[in-house]
């Protein structure tokens, strides 16, 4: 039974470390792409490193478990994944406040400079009436 177990933890890993390298390779080919800019790529990037550090060194997996107080090691990496994203979602949420913000205030220049233009337009027609 023991080397039952053995092949099972094996096969864990190989999935885990293909499941790794595959997304870190999808990241960096969005990069490639121009599908995601770097600068908002730098936690994707980080975080496809630590996924497959991981996955590559067991004994790792197993003291952050331990220091988390994790008791079965895989459910620290489900840990780290839902930590992973919610930095993410939080870096959009910043993007997204500073992105709506800059529209906001694009939208009222716009607003004036339209009000401006039917001023010089109203002036420029009671010029050549006169």
């Amino acid at each position: 039974m023991e080397s039952f177990s053995n092949v099972n933890i094996f096969r864990m890993q190989i999935i885990a470390i293909a499941g790794s390298v595959v997304l870190f390779l999808f990241i960096l080919n969005l990069i490639r792409r121009k599908r995601i800019k770097e600068e908002y790529s730098l936690l994707w990037v980080f975080f496809g490193m630590v996924f497959i550090v991981l996955s590559l060194w067991r004994q790792g997996l197993d003291y952050i478990a331990m220091a988390i107080g994790v008791a079965y090691p895989p459910t620290a990496i489900l840990l780290i994944f839902l930590m992973a994203m919610f930095m993410i979602l939080i870096q959009f949420s910043i993007i997204i406040s500073r992105l709506s913000d800059a529209n906001k205030t694009l939208c009222q220049e716009i607003g004036l400079m339209k009000m401006e233009l039917a001023k010089m337009k109203e002036e420029k027609k009671d010029q050549s009436e006169a």
